[in-house]
């Protein structure tokens, strides 16, 4: 049976045709933080996507592990629109303890999905109602106890396919994507799914104008975070050193990191070609990066902006004694600690200056998927060229949401190694001096460590020099 059959026999009061709406509408989530809700969200959001309907989807989380109150936000837009919308049209309001304000927050001839034994105090008579019985659906399920709160999400997902006509299959899909595949995982949630749309069939009345309908306007698409386009672009662009200190929002771009380098760079024989080091914090961190881009690696970090005030005087350094590095910047709320789970471009002027004295730095500014993942690459290039600290200022919407986007292309440039001296141009020239701007660029040339010509050492130092 198909879910267009199952919509017709849940609904036997339905909506005229003229006042559907259909794919154009946003739903949002509220549930508890460390509830395991991601599984079930990111699973709705992938499922209308392969449902080739245009899709963005936004978290707003606390800055705690668990416990606090967490929406998620979910805007279907037929014409592929992504900005986030001033009200969402379905709730599903699974946290008591904001479910008034949710419910309050609802336009009128809105929608709320909610579990049967929550009571509203100021219920509303201008809203679809849909209460479900999430407690007796998990527990007629006998799964184990210990995970009955994490499977409860995917009672709203079951509600919502029948709700809105989400395709099962694309559900299951999306689980085993989820899962890498693992049969026992994906069933236990199939399971809730299935038990949920089953009842959803037999006892409610759909009564609302939502729902979607499969489109072809995503083919050819991909869905990505911004942390991770540019993870994948700083590898593609030959990464080989990178060292972090966890921070929110940032922390996921060198999860990126370490998720795909041993997929996409081992060595001849396997091995690892790089290395990844979590240092005790910030300030170390772009030390090491700038101790290996003084030794010719391509290396970066990634942080926030209290990490960035850590990192002011080796950026310093790293400007004045001319040595490349990439920081990552993904941008939050502050001054102080701030607010780490809301985002900010607060770091600009910052940045550009970020030094004592005469500093400016090299900012990019990625708007898309297209440029986290380009400036990923570009960024390496940029800084050896330069022989200076590039700067990527992205953000916690950027960086921590996921987008639609083209599929990323490979570099069809070289990478650009920048001025650098091999023992023959050395015995070429007779003579050089690391600080002497020869060409009248204001760049200069440079050797790396392992060069075995007896003129290539040099005094590197972050105080003034000659040629």
């Amino acid at each position: 049976m198909g879910m267009l059959d199952v919509l017709e026999e849940t609904a036997p009061k339905q909506v005229n045709k003229q006042d559907e709406l259909v794919n154009d509408f946003t739903l949002v989530i509220a549930t508890v933080n460390g509830s395991g809700s991601q599984t079930a969200n990111g699973l709705l959001a992938r499922t209308v996507f392969k449902m080739g309907i245009p899709v963005s989807s936004k978290n707003l989380f606390p800055s705690n592990i668990s416990g606090l109150p967490t929406w998620y936000t979910i805007r279907l837009s037929k014409e592929g629109y992504t900005a986030r919308c001033e009200a969402s049209e379905i709730l599903v309001a699974f946290n008591p303890a904001t479910a008034e304000e949710d419910l309050a927050s609802l336009p009128a001839g809105g929608v709320c999905i909610y579990p049967a034994d929550m009571t509203f105090q100021t219920p509303r008579d201008d809203v679809t109602m849909y209460a479900v019985p999430v407690k007796d659906i998990v527990k007629k399920s006998e799964v184990d106890p210990k995970l009955r709160d994490l499977v409860g999400n995917m009672v709203y997902v079951g509600a919502l396919a029948v709700v809105l006509g989400l395709e099962i299959e694309e559900l299951e899909a999306g689980l085993n994507h989820h899962f890498k595949g693992k049969a026992r995982a994906v069933e236990l949630n199939m399971n809730i799914i299935h038990m949920t749309v089953e009842w959803a069939r037999e006892n409610l009345v759909k009564s609302d104008p939502y729902r979607v309908e499969r489109m072809d306007a995503t083919s050819g698409l991909i869905m990505v975070d911004g942390n991770t386009a540019a993870a994948i672009g700083a590898i593609f662009g030959g990464v080989t050193v990178g060292a972090w200190y966890p921070i929110t929002p940032s922390t996921s771009l060198f999860d990126g990191l370490a998720e795909y380098l041993p997929k996409l760079r081992p060595d001849i024989e396997g091995a690892k070609s790089y290395a990844i080091v979590q240092a005790e914090d910030e300030l170390a961190a772009i030390g090491m990066v700038m101790g290996a881009g003084w030794a010719g690696a391509r290396a970066m970090t990634s942080t926030s902006g209290p990490g960035i005030s850590l990192m002011t005087e080796f950026a310093g350094l790293g400007y004045f004694a001319e040595i490349p590095g990439v920081i990552w910047d993904i941008q939050r709320v502050g001054p102080s600690t701030g607010l780490p789970t809301r985002t900010s471009q607060g770091d600009i002027m910052a940045v550009y200056f970020l030094g004592h004295g005469d500093t400016k730095h090299v900012v990019l500014f990625p708007g898309s998927m297209q440029e986290c993942f380009e400036f990923g690459w570009r960024a390496f290039d940029l800084a050896e060229r330069l022989q200076t600290p590039i700067f990527v200022l992205s953000d916690l919407d950027l960086g921590m949401n996921v987008w639609m986007s083209k599929p990323f292309e490979y570099p069809e440039q070289p990478m650009d190694r920048g001025k650098v001296l091999s023992e023959e141009d050395l015995t070429r020239l007779g003579s050089w001096g690391r600080y002497e701007d020869v060409d009248g660029d204001g760049i200069t040339y440079r050797t790396l460590p392992g060069n075995k010509h007896p003129m290539s050492a040099y005094f590197t130092r972050g105080t003034g020099h000659n040629p």
